[in-house]
């Protein structure tokens, strides 16, 4: 499978995190990018909370350029849950084995696999540039 056409790629060995490195970056970015780390030393979970991330683990962040009013960006958080289910089935094929937990996690036999933390800049009630980041242990 190739990278899909009209996003960016960028993988780096190390950062703080994703989501923060993606709110660096997007003023500068022309299109979606998806940000890549290895190694992940400050991820953050929803209301700040620290997220654990070791080494082997996936952290990743879509940036885009959302169109629409921010309570229907904001549902892109369910999107991402429900694709990022999706896809723990296909690669295993054991749908009995995960679950959604609302409104951000993805749990494995019950405990939590992944989690999904959205952050947005705006301005005049838009929503400027929108980091989903995916954390998946």
């Amino acid at each position: 499978m190739s990278w899909p056409t009209g996003y960016g790629r960028r993988v780096l060995a190390e950062v703080d995190s994703t989501n923060a490195e993606a709110a660096r970056l997007a003023p500068t970015l022309q299109g979606p990018e998806w940000i890549l780390a290895l190694r992940q030393t400050q991820g953050r979970g929803r209301r700040g909370r620290a997220w654990t991330d070791p080494q082997g683990n996936f952290a990743g962040t879509l940036v885009l350029r959302p169109d629409g009013p921010p309570d229907q960006v904001a549902l892109l958080s369910f999107v991402a849950a429900l694709s990022l289910f999706d896809a723990c089935v296909a690669v295993t094929g054991r749908p009995e084995v995960f679950a959604l937990k609302w409104p951000n996690d993805v749990l494995l036999n019950g405990g939590k696999l992944a989690g999904i933390l959205l952050e947005s800049t705006g301005s005049a009630g838009g929503v400027t540039h929108l980091a989903i980041g995916i954390g998946v242990n």
